[in-house]
This record gives C-alpha cells, structure tokens and sequence, in this order.
C-alpha cells in the first residue's frame, strides 16, 4: 500500500512538486510537507465546491426567475379575465336594453291585438244585428213583393178597367217601398265588407305578434348563452380567492362579513338591476340571473379589498434565501432547541424590505433581540413583524400599502448575520408566514 503510495506521489510529481510549509515561532520554525497527492485531495476538494457552488446559485437563480415568469402569466390571466368580465357585461348590458324594447314591443302588439279583437267581436255582433234585421226584411219583402204581385194583377185587371184612384196610392206606395228596400241592401253590403277588413286586420296583427313571441324567445336564448358565460366566468374568478384565504387558515365568509361591514364595497354599477313588487324574483328569470351575476362580482371586489389588506406577499424580492423556517430549531447562539416564530432570509445589507399587505405602522424603532423593528398592523387582527433591520424609513401611526418599503435588511439585535426576521400574529399568537404566502402563488 505505502509503495503504491510513493509511485503514486511520484507520477504526480511532474505536475505537482512537493512543497514545504513553514512556519515560524517564538520557539523556533517548522515546516509542513505538501506531497503531490495532498496538494492534488486539495484542488479536488477546492474545484468540487466552486462547481457545487455554480450549480447551487443556477438552481436558485432559475426558481426565481421562474417563479417571477408565473406570477406575470398570472397577473395577465387575471387582465385577461377582467377584460372578458367588462365585455360581457356591455354585452348582457346591450341584449337587455334590446330584450326589453322586444318586449315593449311584444306587449304594444299585444294591445293593438286586443282592441282589433274588441272592434271585430263588436263588427260580428253589429253583422249578426244586420243579419237578422236583414233577415226580417227579406221576410218582410217577399210577402210585400207577393203583396206587389197581386197589387199588380189587380192593377192591371183596374187599369184595363180604368181602375180608381185609391189603387194609383197603393202602386207608388209600394215603389216607395222598393227604394227603401235597395238602401238597405247597400247598407248591408256596407257592413259586409266593413267585417271582411277588420277579420284581414285582426289576421294581420296576429302573425304579426307571433313574429314578436319568436324574437322574443331567440333573445331570451341569448340571454341565457350570455349569463351562462357570465356565471362561469365569476365561478372562475372567484374559486381561487376563496381558497387561497381557506388555505390561509381565514374562514372566506367571516373575511366577507368583517369587510362588509367596515367598508362601503357596493358601487353603483354592482347594485341589483330589478325588484319586483313582492320583494322576490323568478330564480330563472334574466333579472334573478343578472343580479346573481352582480352579487358576485361584489363578492369578488370585496375579496380583492380584504387581500390587499392581508399579508400574503413576500417581504422581500431581491435575490435571497431562506436560511430558517417556522418551528423548532436549533439556536445559533447557544446550540439548544427554541422555538422560532417566524421565518429568516439572508442576503446583502440594506435589501430593501417590503410591507407584504396595506396597513398602519404600529411601531417602528429598537426593541431588544429584534434589533430594528416594523410593526404593521393589518385588518383582520394580523401584524407583521420585520425585524434586524439596518435602516427604517417609516414612522409609527403611518398608513402603508402592500409593496411599500419599510427599511433594509441588517443585523441588528440578537443576530448572527445580515438577514430578515419576518413573523406573522394573528390575535397575537405566532403563525407560520409561508401559509400565507403559499396560499398566495398561484393568486397574485
């Protein structure tokens, strides 16, 4: 083994001479021998670590610049969603306003249908009357004519016989007779086709009201094809919000209800569009579907409210990592187990440090182990703890925005390098940030 060792050391010796190491004291010189072998175990060992090192800072570099590319597809998923909404809302919007002038328009025919009804039900009761008066004349014609033909014997008979006056008197009140009977005729022809143009209107009015039925159903199946796409539309909106806060550990209804009830969130444009007189509406009618849409569109805003106002980003963007997490850990100081109630990223001084939800600074100073301390207060009894800074830019009472910088990474207090502590309480108890954090990926 050992005289494998020395040819070894001597095949190396071309590249890699030995060398001696001295070093000098108060009590005298010695040195150190660096065979070929030992100083080759060194330039191994040394190039492993640069080439784990580039590896290691690709991996973070890559993440990053991933997770970066994600949370931009996201933000245009979500433009593109917002957009599509306005769309379809112009075009529920526009279809309602054309639904509801078919519908004026159905229910006008609808009345001029029912007057030429009335007027026709009238004309057939006046042409009944005529019929029957009608009826009673031709009666009474055919006996006056029998009456005339006999009249006109005997006037003959007294004509050949130069018959008397009083015969003379009966011939023209029979022509006077006639003439009336002739104007009866005409009126009753009169009548006849008086009835024939109110039965060709009535006709007329009713194709023309079938005409407006058909437009009316093909509109409300338009309707129908705009709402279903609305209603998908806000359920895919919604869905990621509700359990992005669920996976949060915040109930969605009582964040709903806690904003509500300190915010105006109904604007103009989101408030019901029909109230019928009993206070309800047909679950399947355009209004009933129209105001579902509306309500979920508030339920949205005020969702996006209570996220703006709730930590969920990151306190940090600059190229970082995470050097402790939540939970039991080993103290760096004195190697025993802690508890750690919050989560730590490393990087250089002065990375800038950012409020990850609107808020008011509650403090903003030095407070013991924490070094430098910001304090924000959110809604929903959460703060946020961004603590071993080297600097603070901001003041306590002081309204804050998500994104807004706090101060720069340091190391001050009980710390053993320059990083963030960053905590999340609720109610004052410790929770773990990332929860947050996580729940938020795949949302903003």
């Amino acid at each position: 083994m050992g005289h494998s060792f020395d040819r070894l050391n001597a095949a190396i010796d071309r590249y890699l001479p030995e060398k001696r190491l001295f070093l000098r004291s108060d009590y005298g010189t010695r040195f150190v021998r660096l065979r070929p072998v030992a100083q080759l175990s060194i330039l191994t060992g040394a190039a492993a670590m640069f080439v784990w090192t580039v590896i290691a800072t690709s991996i973070i570099v890559f993440n990053a610049l991933g997770a970066e590319s994600f949370r931009e597809q996201v933000a245009r998923e979500r433009q593109h969603i917002e957009t599509r909404l306005g769309e379809l809302a112009a075009e529920r919007d526009q279809r309602a306003v054309e639904a509801q002038a078919a519908h004026d328009r159905y229910a006008e025919a609808m009345d001029r249908v029912a007057t030429m009804q009335a007027m026709l039900l009238a004309s057939e009761r006046k042409r009944a009357e005529l019929e029957a008066g009608v009826e009673t004349v031709q009666t009474s014609l055919r006996e006056r004519t029998r009456e005339r033909d006999a009249a006109r014997t005997q006037l003959a008979e007294y004509q050949r016989d130069d018959a008397n006056v009083e015969l003379r008197a009966s011939a023209a009140r029979l022509e006077e007779f006639e003439q009336t009977l002739d104007v009866l005729m005409a009126a009753l022809a009169h009548t006849a086709t008086e009835r024939e143009t109110m039965s060709a209107m009535a006709d007329n009015a009713h194709l023309q009201a079938q005409h407006l039925a058909l437009e009316y159903r093909l509109i409300q199946d338009r309707n129908h094809r705009i709402f279903s796409q609305l209603e998908e539309a806000v359920e895919e909106a919604i869905s990621p919000l509700e359990r992005m806060f669920r996976d949060a550990g915040l109930p969605p209804e009582r964040i709903l209800q806690q904003v509500r009830s300190g915010y105006q969130t109904r604007s103009a444009s989101l408030m019901p569009i029909s109230i019928s007189s009993s206070g309800t509406l047909d679950p399947g009618s355009d209004e009933a579907r129209a105001n579902s849409v509306l309500s979920a569109l508030e339920e949205i805003n005020t969702f996006r409210i209570a996220a703006q106002r709730t930590p969920f980003a990151m306190p940090v963007r600059a190229n970082v990592r995470m050097t402790s997490g939540f939970g039991n850990r080993r103290d760096p100081r004195h190697g025993r187990q802690r508890m750690h109630n919050g989560v730590d990223w490393a990087g250089p001084q002065g990375t800038s440090i950012l409020s990850t939800g609107a808020g008011r600074v509650k403090f903003a100073g030095r407070r013991g182990g924490y070094g430098n301390l910001v304090i924000v207060e959110h809604d929903f009894g959460i703060e946020t703890y961004y603590a071993h800074l080297h600097t603070i830019d901001v003041s306590a009472g002081q309204r804050v925005s998500r994104g807004d910088r706090l101060g720069g990474m340091g190391t001050t207090g009980r710390s053993t390098g320059v990083h963030l502590h960053y905590e999340i309480r609720v109610g004052g108890r410790p929770i773990n940030p990332m929860n947050y954090i996580r729940a938020a990926q795949n949302v903003f």
